[in-house]
């Protein structure tokens, strides 16, 4: 172990150097939106955690059981964008339709939510249809490029 140097060096004299390069250029390519994965992600998480951190699980079952499926659901393509970016970014647009029912299942789901639970729920569909709307037109872009 004593003639390992520990000393940083640079990549760029590596032989592979420029198919790397191009490799990493063909996968991350044209990719706008990488930092809007980290935000899905903790928006779905929120999502299933939301009934536990607002203490509805005892009033609300059913949106319990709700929130967190849809936080799951929510996380899981966020996982994705991240893994496969040029795959999954096709399901955007189910991100904005899966924030848009959090937002109406409150009352669909829910029974007489108080006004803490809405609140949460709209909240919590807005920035999913929005963040949802950035990945879409990121990946529209993209596409045409």
């Amino acid at each position: 172990m004593s003639n390992v140097s520990h000393a940083r060096s640079d990549i760029s004299g590596h032989p592979d150097a420029s198919e790397m390069r191009a490799r990493y250029d063909r996968v991350m390519g044209g990719r706008d939106v990488a930092l809007v994965d980290a935000p899905v992600f903790l928006v779905g998480l929120y999502c299933a955690v939301s009934p536990w951190v607002l203490h509805f699980t005892a009033s609300q079952p059913a949106l319990v059981t709700h929130n967190l499926v849809m936080g799951i659901a929510i996380a899981v393509p966020a996982l994705g964008f991240t893994a496969m970016p040029e795959r999954m970014y096709g399901l955007s647009w189910a991100i904005c339709a899966m924030g848009a029912w959090i937002i109406v299942s409150t009352w669909v789901v829910g029974s007489s939510p108080d006004a803490g639970i809405v609140i949460n729920n709209i909240i919590v569909g807005g920035l999913t249809v929005l963040l949802g709307m950035v990945c879409a037109g990121a990946a529209a872009r993209t596409r045409k490029t």
